[in-house]
């Protein structure tokens, strides 16, 4: 399940001494869990700031709490402490924590969805826009609204065209095109005014 190496126990440990607190622990929780923001949360934790449906790690002289709803998202994780020159430093490996893409056992849409969120807005936030899948019909065209700085963007189509649907295309067995479902004359804080492209 979880690894704990011998250096991070012992780190753990002397922390926990350190504030000499009966039955302090530490809690291990996963944030914002199968998206590309996830991030793992490391917290010391008494009895009472637990939940009770926390799974616990019996460590010596100490126990891990893991939070329950964050367990498939940190199976495998790894913690480590690395000692070097200038001190030490808390390594935390978590390789499931993104989630996991889909299968080809998937649903179309799912997949479409998973490459949509992993993929492709991580990008487009670099120009504070991102697409929602509005709806992929039978025949494999996904329909997508633009949002944010991509909303009325001067440059959506090249976006669209170049970027979105080859990747799509190329990453999603069964998707045939993909359009734009967005009125980009509303767009309010466009990236790139559209009168700006000729």
């Amino acid at each position: 399940m979880i690894q704990i190496s011998e250096s991070a126990q012992a780190h753990f440990r002397r922390l926990i001494e350190r504030e000499s607190l009966p039955g302090l622990g530490v809690k291990l929780s996963a944030l914002h869990a199968g998206t590309p923001k996830a991030d793992v949360r490391l917290e010391f934790a008494e009895p009472a700031d637990l939940a009770g449906d926390e799974w616990a790690i019996d460590c010596e002289g100490f126990t891990v709490w893991l939070d329950a709803a964050s367990v498939k998202y940190l199976d495998g994780a790894e913690i480590d402490f690395e000692t070097g020159a200038t001190g030490g430093q808390l390594q935390i490996r978590a390789p499931k924590i993104k989630g996991e893409a889909p299968g080809t056992a998937a649903s179309l849409v799912e997949r479409v969805q998973w490459v949509v969120e992993h993929e492709i807005n991580p990008q487009l936030a670099q120009h504070r826009g991102h697409v929602s899948v509005q709806e992929v019909t039978a025949d494999g065209v996904v329909l997508l609204r633009f949002g944010g700085g991509c909303h009325g963007c001067g440059m959506a189509d090249v976006t669209l065209k170049q970027g979105i649907e080859k990747t799509l295309l190329e990453k999603v067995p069964g998707v045939t095109a993909v359009r734009d479902a967005t009125d980009h004359d509303t767009g309010a804080t466009p990236y790139m005014p559209r009168d700006s492209v000729a």
